[in-house]
């Protein structure tokens, strides 16, 4: 695992955040996470994302991936802001996330690692 310290309102790479969830919908594919304090408050730094759960077979590649914490739904995107879709992840393992509250921002950095 991987710690974290507090630097003002900012923190370095925290341990990894590990999904309890995949559903495939009409309009995303969405990874659930269990409540998370880091959701709700003014966050911004990397993430280290376990995804444990494979997006299942013959899912549309198209599809964008969302991820949801804490009732809220957010899409994933890249670093051009374009939205992240069911090709661009290749399968389960650990993922480094660009997240920030202020500007709203959940970006794909790297692939699985």
């Amino acid at each position: 695992e991987i710690s974290c310290s507090l630097v003002g309102s900012e923190m370095c790479i925290r341990d990894r955040l590990k999904t309890t969830g995949v559903t495939v919908e009409t309009t995303g594919v969405v990874f659930s996470f269990p409540n998370h304090a880091f959701a709700n408050s003014w966050y911004r730094g990397l993430v280290l994302v376990e995804l444990v759960q494979e997006i299942p077979a013959g899912t549309t590649g198209t599809l964008p991936v969302l991820f949801e914490t804490n009732g809220q739904n957010k899409n994933l995107t890249t670093y051009n802001g374009a939205n992240v879709t069911v090709s661009d992840i290749p399968g389960s393992g650990v993922y480094q996330i660009w997240y920030d509250k202020q500007t709203d921002t959940l970006q794909l950095m790297t692939g699985a690692v």
